[in-house]
C-alpha cells in the first residue's frame, strides 16, 4: 500500500454527495441547481412542490426551477380547482415559467384566477401553454398573445378569435414548433397569418375549427399535419364556414398528414417529397360529398356509402320507378367508393396508410398499392364485405409480377366471413415480404375452435412469407385521432399502430 495515498474508506467516502458513514451516495443532489430545477419543472405540479421536504439541499430549487402550473392538478373535489392553491403558488414563485394548463371546460377556475395565472410573472417566458377556455372572455385571449416570443407548444381550445387578425397585430412566435386549434373560430386570413407568423412550426392541429373553408400550408419546416371536421362522422352543427379544401403547396418536410375517420375533404399535395404516412383516407360517411385525393399526378376519388335506398327500405316506404331508376345508375357509379381515378405518376414515398372502406374491396387496395408501391404498413376498418374479392382468375396476370413492400397488415373488425378469407388469403399467399399481420376479432369469437377454423381457412400454412406472425386481437389494433389526446401526439412514427 502506497503510505502517501488515502485509504480505500476515505476514497469511498470523498465520492460526490456520499454520506460520511459510507452509506449510498446521492448523486443527484450534487448536480448543478440548473440542472436540477430542469428536472423538477418536468414533474407534475404537486410533486414539484413536494421535493422541498427532501433535504435542505432542495428546500428553495422548487421556488427558483421553471414552473409547471397545471391546475388539474390542483382542484378540491373533482372539478373544483382550488384558486388560493394557485395564488400562492404564483405568488411565492419567481419564475420563469414552463408550462401553463388550463381547462375551464372541465374544470371550474374563477374568469378572475385564469386573469391573474396569465399575467403573472411567475409565468413570465412561459414555453408550454394548454388553454382551453370556452368563456374566451376578451382580456384573456389577448393577454395570451403575450407568450409569443417564448412559446415552444400551444394548445389553444374553445376560443373565438374571429375578429383577431393576427396580420394586423404583425403576432410572430418564433419558437413555437407545435400548434393546435380545437373548436376554434377563426376567419381564413387570420389563420393563415397565424400560420406564417409561425417560422419554426412542425406540428399543426386543426380539430373541429370553423370559420374558413380553405387552408394552404406553404412552410419549410412543418413535418406533420393532421386535421378533423366532423364529430363520429357528423359534421359541426354551424351555419359558420367549415373547412372543404386543403393544399399543401410546398411542404419538403412533411412526413405525416393525418385525418380522422369520415373526413370529407378536397386535398391537393404539390410538393411533399418526403410525405411517408397517409390516413385515413375514408369513404363510411358522408352525405353526398366527396374526397379527393391529388398527390402530385396522381388522383384518389372517395365517394361516400349512398344511404337515401336504406332510408325507404327502413321506413317501409317504397320510391318511385323514377326514383329506383335513378338510385340505381347514381349507386353504380358510387359503389366503387374509394378508387383511384388517374394514375400518371407512382408515389414512392408513402410507406404507411390507413384506410376506413364501408366494402372491403381487394380491388382497390391493389390499385392503391400501385399507387404507393413501396407501401410497408396498411391499417384497414370495414364495417362490411363486399361479396367476392376472388383474385385467382381476376388477378392471375398480377400474380406473375407481383412485387410488393408489405410487412404490416392490420385489420378489424374480422368475423370470418368468406371475402374476408379471399381478401386475406391474397397477402398470405403473395406477399413476400409480411412480417405481420393483426386481426381485430370479437370477444366472444375469442376461442380455439374459431382461432383453429381461421388458421386453416386462411391457409396459414402455405404462407408464402414463412416468417409472417397472425394474431388475434379482441382490442382495438387501429388507432385514430381519439388517441391523439395532445397535440404531442401527432409526432408518433407511427400514429395508426395501437399500443394499448
Amino acid at each position: 500500500m502506497d503510505a502517501g495515498g488515502p485509504s480505500p474508506k476515505r476514497r469511498r467516502s470523498a465520492s460526490p454527495g456520499a454520506d460520511e458513514d459510507g452509506g449510498c451516495a446521492d448523486y443527484i443532489s450534487a448536480l448543478p441547481d440548473v440542472l436540477l430545477g430542469e428536472i423538477i419543472s418536468l414533474l407534475p405540479t404537486k410533486d414539484g412542490a413536494r421535493t422541498r421536504i427532501l433535504a435542505s439541499r432542495w428546500r428553495d430549487l422548487w421556488l427558483s426551477a421553471p414552473l409547471n402550473l397545471d391546475c388539474r392538478e390542483l382542484t378540491a373535489g373533482r372539478y373544483e380547482v382550488r384558486s388560493d392553491v394557485v395564488s400562492r403558488i404564483l405568488s411565492s414563485h419567481g419564475g420563469p415559467g414552463r408550462r401553463l394548463y388550463v381547462n375551464t371546460h372541465i374544470h371550474r377556475i374563477p374568469a378572475d384566477t385564469v386573469e391573474a395565472c396569465l399575467r403573472s410573472t411567475a409565468l413570465d417566458n412561459l414555453e408550454e401553454l394548454d388553454f382551453i377556455n370556452y368563456r374566451s372572455e376578451q382580456p384573456q385571449r389577448a393577454l395570451i398573445f403575450r407568450f409569443s416570443p417564448t412559446l415552444r407548444v400551444a394548445n389553444i381550445g374553445g376560443c373565438n378569435l374571429s375578429d383577431v387578425n393576427f396580420h394586423e397585430l404583425n403576432l410572430h412566435f418564433p419558437l413555437l414548433k407545435l400548434l393546435g386549434l380545437l373548436n376554434v373560430t377563426i376567419s381564413e386570413c387570420s389563420l393563415h397569418s397565424l400560420i406564417a407568423g409561425c417560422p419554426a412550426l412542425e406540428c399543426l392541429l386543426i380539430d373541429m375549427c370553423v370559420g374558413f373553408r380553405r387552408i394552404q400550408i406553404n412552410s419549410p419546416t412543418i413535418r406533420c399535419m393532421a386535421a378533423r371536421v366532423t364529430q363520429c362522422g357528423i359534421p359541426v352543427m354551424t351555419d359558420l364556414p367549415q373547412l372543404e379544401q386543403l393544399v399543401i403547396e410546398k411542404a419538403p418536410c412533411l412526413v405525416r398528414l393525418l385525418f380522422h375517420r369520415g373526413t370529407v375533404l378536397q386535398v391537393s399535395v404539390l410538393a411533399a417529397p418526403k410525405l411517408e404516412t397517409l390516413g385515413f383516407v375514408s369513404n363510411k360517411y358522408g352525405s353526398g360529398e366527396f374526397s379527393r385525393f391529388t398527390i402530385g399526378s396522381t388522383v384518389i376519388l372517395v365517394s361516400p356509402v349512398v344511404s337515401q335506398l336504406h332510408f325507404h327500405v327502413q321506413k317501409k316506404k317504397y320510391p318511385s320507378p323514377d326514383l329506383c331508376i335513378g338510385l340505381i345508375l347514381l349507386l353504380s357509379y358510387l359503389i366503387k367508393g374509394l378508387s383511384v381515378d388517374t394514375l400518371i405518376t407512382v408515389v414512392y414515398t408513402v410507406k404507411i396508410l390507413a384506410l376506413e372502406m364501408h366494402n372491403l374491396s381487394l380491388d382497390t387496395v391493389i390499385e392503391l398499392m400501385r399507387c404507393f408501391p413501396c407501401l410497408e404498413r396498411l391499417y384497414i376498418e370495414s364495417v362490411q364485405s363486399r361479396p367476392g374479392n376472388l383474385w385467382r382468375r381476376k388477378h392471375r396476370n398480377l400474380m406473375k409480377c407481383f412485387d410488393t413492400s408489405l410487412k404490416t397488415l392490420v385489420l378489424q373488425p374480422y368475423q370470418g366471413k368468406r371475402s374476408q378469407i379471399n381478401f386475406l388469403t391474397f397477402f398470405v399467399l403473395n406477399a413476400k415480404v409480411l412480417e405481420s399481420v393483426t386481426l381485430g376479432i370479437k370477444t366472444r369469437n375469442n376461442n380455439e375452435k374459431f382461432l383453429a377454423e381461421q388458421r386453416t381457412k386462411l391457409q396459414l400454412e402455405n404462407r408464402v412469407s414463412r416468417d409472417a406472425q397472425f394474431h388475434f386481437r379482441t382490442r382495438c389494433c387501429v388507432g385514430s385521432s381519439y388517441d391523439i389526446e395532445h397535440i404531442r401526439d401527432l409526432d408518433l412514427t407511427d400514429p395508426f399502430a395501437h399500443t394499448s
